[in-house]
């Protein structure tokens, strides 16, 4: 299927109603297609959890315009399986492909300090003119940069890294 409506075409032809009766629950699920237009957008919702969570998004049934209550779950299911060659795969099934870049992990603390944005010269010549310091700028960056707990400062000491 390439389109919302071609899935809500289908439910209406298999649940009855009308296609608009679904394409609000199928939008849903192709909504990342915002963000990127190829078929692996398909990650975001095209899984198990997703038909969970258009469940709680939409409620567990709706009642279609020729009066049928369909569950939610159903019209989950169908797109999911429409768009993924008939199965529903877990989410695992799509984080295990994903091809790991070494930005994804090895995180760090960011000691830098959050408050100074842009040139932190107009800030240290805004106290020094005020009277609120006599250092220098070097020494004023210094004493503001946040410190690290001390069993950090250790393990950065004997490493150069935080893990």
């Amino acid at each position: 299927m390439a389109h919302p409506l071609h899935h809500a075409e289908s439910s209406a032809r298999k649940y009855g109603g009308k296609p608009s009766d679904y394409q609000c629950l199928h939008e849903w699920f192709d909504q990342s297609k915002e963000h990127l237009a190829l078929f692996v957008h398909r990650a975001h919702r095209h899984h198990a959890l997703g038909v969970f969570e258009l469940e709680r998004q939409f409620g567990r049934t709706l009642t279609n315009s020729a009066g049928r209550v369909i569950p939610a779950r159903w019209i989950g299911e169908q797109h999911v399986r429409e768009d993924c060659q008939g199965r529903i795969p877990s989410l695992a099934d799509w984080l295990i492909r994903i091809q790991p870049e070494p930005w994804m992990a090895n995180g760090r603390i960011d000691f830098d300090p959050p408050g100074i944005v842009g040139d932190p010269r107009v800030a240290w010549m805004a106290e020094v003119a005020d009277g609120r310091t006599i250092l220098g700028l070097k020494d004023w960056m210094e004493a503001r940069a946040p410190t690290a707990p001390s069993f950090m400062k250790q393990e950065i000491a004997e490493t150069g890294e935080v893990t």
